[in-house]
């Protein structure tokens, strides 16, 4: 995966902890510790950094899953 440009890198932020963040890999890792004393990382997929909390990407990835599958099924009666 390339690395993202130092321009995009010089204004993104952690979502928890306000922070720089700095890439390793193919994620994105908090230059700050947030209360529980972990540095928060983030996803990046096909070049674009995932930047939501923990608890609201699970929710997202759940959603986007549930679109691809073609979502609920409802019946007209």
């Amino acid at each position: 995966m390339p690395n993202l440009s130092p321009e995009l890198l010089s204004v993104l932020r952690c979502p928890v902890t306000g922070s720089a963040l700095v890439q390793e890999g193919e994620e994105l890792v908090a230059t700050t510790a947030d209360a529980t004393g972990a540095k928060p990382r983030y996803r990046i997929e096909d070049g674009i950094p995932l930047l939501l909390p923990p608890e609201l990407l699970s929710a997202a990835t759940s959603a986007a899953a549930d679109q691809h599958d073609g979502g609920p099924r409802h019946t007209a009666e």
